[in-house]
């Protein structure tokens, strides 16, 4: 009776955690997602109080499914794309609004959203190309993101309640601009090489590296 219970007790612990359990951080990207579409809403109908905590819930949004999976080890292929598809759409969305109600200019606007869209369509290209890509968000990407997110509620706060100071704004602004050139070209750089180290056996008649062509 012990042994079975101990037994039993073992099964358990070891048991894989249940896939609901598993989906938790993709949910939560989930909601970050439809947040998107009611923070762009709020800032066109100059709603900024709505738009400063609805973002901000997206935001905390991000840091949870990220605790979680990793705390966890509940990462996923499907979080893995889902998760920075999800920062760069609510990003590219609040920038694009931004720059339409003229509290951004239009260049930076243009520079933030060409960079995420360079990624995406080089990450599309490599996968058709030569199959999966892992990306690992590099330091400065990480730094990127969290600038971007402090320019856009500096932004609006200014535009809300006259603070913080312009100089403030001014000068997170031209964070972002720098940190978005530097992450944009480390990403072409570093996956440019990789795909190219994939290419080059390719057109000498051996099979890239890791890749069996045995049938």
């Amino acid at each position: 009776m012990g042994c079975s219970a101990f037994s039993f007790g073992v099964r358990t612990a070891l048991s894989p955690v249940p896939l609901s359990l598993r989906q938790i951080p993709n949910v939560i990207t989930a909601c970050r997602i439809l947040l998107v579409p009611p923070i762009a809403l709020a800032l066109v109908h100059h709603q900024l109080l709505i738009a400063i905590a609805l973002f901000g819930i997206a935001a905390l949004s991000d840091l949870a499914d990220g605790f979680l999976a990793k705390r966890f080890g509940w990462q996923s292929e499907l979080g893995a794309v889902l998760d920075p598809a999800a920062d760069k759409l609510l990003l590219a969305t609040v920038f694009i609004s931004l720059a339409y109600l003229g509290l951004v200019p239009l260049w930076l606007m243009a520079a933030a959203v060409a960079r995420d869209a360079v990624i995406v369509l080089g990450a599309l290209l490599y996968r058709w190309c030569f199959g999966a890509l892992h990306v690992r968000p590099s330091v400065v990407s990480k730094f990127n993101t969290a600038c971007q997110a402090a320019f856009i509620l500096a932004v609006v706060g200014r535009a809300e309640f006259s603070a913080p100071p312009a100089s403030v704004v001014l000068l997170l602004g031209a964070v972002v601009f720098v940190t978005v050139t530097v992450s944009g070209v480390d990403y072409v750089l570093i996956y440019g090489r990789r795909a190219l180290s994939l290419w080059r056996p390719r057109t000498d008649g051996r099979p890239a590296p890791g890749v069996d062509r045995r049938r």
